[in-house]
């Protein structure tokens, strides 16, 4: 072997290494404090929900028959939907939209799914809160008169286990989202962003006043009673016209300016369909979808071995540095990983065994003909490639078009199936040139003499 054939060993032997690490069970994640560097993160496989269990909800828009549904009005509830499925605290949620009418929401994990229907379907509230000299931080949840429905100094009354901020005061609530007319995203003196507000002339009227007489106070923005933002009032807003100012990154400031666009749900919802799975469910399919993988790689492996002998043997040590790559992609990504996605996988490890016998099958020709045991090898890989990589090129193009149209027509299970299935060809590719030549490469070095004289060890 040349030098340049021992560093891509070195090489290989490190990738696979650190995938396997990264795909162990119990791996407890990368924790690192090195001077200025700090890293910490966890490495869960994200589970979605027919693995894990949860529910599943289909909402409509809750207008007359025949009644027009603009694309920005669904475009905006569902970008208010999937901000309230985070607040809920979901881990790996799916929001996105379905034809010109629904939006699907998938909640893994769910533990109480009535309360998390109820937040998704409501029409949200939009409120400027008066908050005196108190600054909220940015998250927390507050009384507010408007949503308890009395005045200031009334004694609330909690409508859920939720955790306040203050949860004895109600604040006094000014403005409601009604008033505000538009909401963009602008950039101040210095160049940093900045959210800028305009309210409608009436209310701008009351604005002027209420900003006049209530200078260094904060004026608190508030969604469906969590606080957004605690600015103080600097001067005086004659024209109706207000700024945000902060420390905003430009998906930041877009993010706030869409809440306080649409804080209401521009168009009522409905909940058209319901499906709960139970993580019993979840758990049975996740053990027999390992069942089923793991009785299919055995055979492959075993397939492998006694066809091919050697080569063979080495495809399968190729075969599980793919899986290990694979489910260490799918931790660092992260993927959501779905039975339709355990399916790409499964067919993309079909496909790394097929590029592994159109190899070998050349390999044997070679030697047919005559060749040395070293020039067949070479002349394997190299004349094998290009049938690897059309065939490939031509799934990954199809895996392209599924998930556009899952993205496109709410097929989430379409989605999850092309996402694996795109991972597994190109680490197919991967390992079927680079870590499987290199195994055959070391295999020749070490007793290429002796599988010389026994052709039949390689398959002939």
């Amino acid at each position: 072997m040349r030098r340049r054939d021992w560093q891509l060993l070195a090489a290989v032997v490190l990738i696979v290494g650190f995938c396997a690490w990264v795909a162990w069970p119990a791996n407890p994640g990368v924790h690192l404090d090195l001077g200025p560097l700090h890293i910490h993160r966890d490495l869960p496989l994200h589970l979605g929900l027919d693995l894990r269990g949860g529910v599943r909800v289909l909402l409509a828009a809750d207008v007359p028959a025949g009644q027009a549904v603009s694309a920005d009005s669904m475009s905006a509830a569902r970008v208010i939907v999937e901000n309230r499925v985070n607040a809920l605290g979901v881990t790996e949620p799916l929001v996105q939209l379905q034809g010109e009418r629904y939006i699907v929401v998938e909640l893994p994990g769910v533990g109480n799914p009535d309360e998390a229907i109820a937040a998704l379907k409501g029409t949200g509230l939009l409120e400027f809160v008066d908050a005196g000299n108190t600054v909220l931080p940015p998250g927390v949840l507050i009384h507010t008169s408007a949503r308890e429905g009395g005045s200031e100094s009334a004694s609330p009354q909690p409508a859920s286990t939720q955790e306040y901020y203050l949860p004895q005061q109600v604040f006094e609530t000014v403005f409601t989202g009604k008033d505000l007319v538009n909401a963009w995203v602008g950039r101040d003196e210095k160049g940093a962003f900045e959210v800028n507000l305009e309210f409608s002339a009436e209310a701008a009227q009351r604005f002027a006043e209420y900003t006049r007489q209530n200078i260094g106070r904060i004026l608190a923005i508030v969604l469906d009673g969590r606080v957004l933002s605690s600015p103080r009032i600097e001067s005086v807003i004659p024209d109706g016209k207000a700024r945000i100012t902060g420390q905003f990154t430009l998906a930041e400031a877009r993010s706030l300016a869409v809440q306080l666009k649409y804080g209401a749900l521009p168009v009522p919802l409905r909940v058209e369909e319901t499906r709960s799975v139970g993580p019993t469910l979840g758990q049975d399919s996740v053990q027999k979808s390992l069942r089923a993988g793991l009785l299919g790689l055995s055979v492959v492996l075993v397939f492998m071995a006694v066809y091919y002998r050697v080569p063979g043997a080495l495809a399968g040590l190729a075969l599980l540095s793919y899986a290990a790559i694979n489910l260490a992609l799918y931790k660092l990504i992260p993927v959501t990983l779905t039975l339709p996605g355990i399916t790409g996988f499964l067919l993309s490890t079909g496909m790394a065994v097929d590029a592994n016998i159109l190899i070998f099958e050349r390999m044997k020709e070679e030697l047919r003909w005559g060749r040395p045991l070293r020039s067949a090898i070479e002349a394997g890989f190299h004349r094998a490639w290009t049938s690897i990589r059309d065939s490939n090129i031509s799934a990954l193009i199809t895996c392209v078009i599924l998930f556009w149209f899952g993205s496109s027509f709410g097929a989430t299970q379409v989605k999850g199936f092309a996402v694996t299935l795109f991972i597994g060809v190109l680490v197919s590719m991967f390992t079927a040139i680079t870590v499987t030549h290199s195994l055959v490469r070391l295999a020749f070095h070490l007793v290429g003499h002796w599988l010389e004289r026994r052709r039949w060890a390689l398959g002939i």
